[in-house]
């Protein structure tokens, strides 16, 4: 499904990644995989997961190295990463944090504590992924009953309007581009016109005033689009 949450794992070593890869897929999430720090910089310059796995001891570019110049370019900046070390000591914990990793799991981890930390994570940046009520202005969001109000009014709204609509809550005044769109809504395996982003945007603003109000979608000219 093109709204699954999709994470990045990064471990060199290959037994380790299929077992965090095969218990991400278990939880619903999509999966990616790096085997070392140049693939996981190539990856997410392709397309950026929603969040990213990274082990500390990479070959070559460090996991330490992969997140600091994750979180110095804008693009980026926002994903989360959950560092894993088999480095235990404060003084470790506090360099992985400072560098901007969210979140640091010594190794051995317990599997079933990562997969919370992952959904914790997710509830920070995609909350619709974890079962959250999305609110802006007069318009709530229930993701899991996939029901949308206005003021009280139930708005109907196909499944790619309520996809979008549910992108456009999740960051209010984010500018999205109908590629960015593209890439959350449909999916990156579905070639899709980017005209198709517009029809759609305008079968979204049509259902969100059905019963009045302003739009509250904005177009940005030569950026893309935007709630608020």
């Amino acid at each position: 499904m093109a709204d699954q949450p999709t994470v990045l794992v990064v471990e060199d070593e290959q037994a380790q990644r299929e077992v965090l890869a095969y218990n991400l897929e278990a939880e619903g999430f999509r999966v990616t995989r790096a085997e070392n720090g140049e693939e996981a910089l190539l990856l997410v310059e392709e397309a950026a997961p929603d969040i990213i796995v990274l082990d500390w001891m990479l070959p070559n570019v460090s996991g330490i190295e992969v997140c600091r110049q994750l979180k110095m370019r804008t693009s980026t900046r926002g994903v989360p990463i959950i560092m894993l070390s088999a480095r235990s000591e404060e003084i470790d914990r506090v360099r992985g944090l400072e560098t901007g990793a969210d979140d640091y799991v010594v190794k051995p981890y317990s599997v079933i504590e990562l997969m919370a930390r992952v959904r914790a994570q997710l509830r920070r940046t995609r909350p619709s992924t974890v079962g959250e009520r999305l609110e802006y202005e007069d318009i709530i969001l229930d993701s899991e009953t996939h029901r949308v109000t206005r003021e009280g009014n139930v708005l109907k709204l196909g499944p790619t309007e309520f996809r979008l609509l549910t992108t456009f809550m999740e960051k209010p005044g984010r500018v999205w581009s109908r590629e960015q769109l593209l890439d959350r809504v449909w999916g990156r395996d579905i070639y899709v016109d980017t005209r198709t982003v517009d029809v759609h945007i305008g079968r979204l603003r049509k259902a969100l005033c059905q019963f009045g109000g302003d739009d509250p979608l904005r177009t940005v000219r030569g950026a893309g689009y935007a709630l608020g």
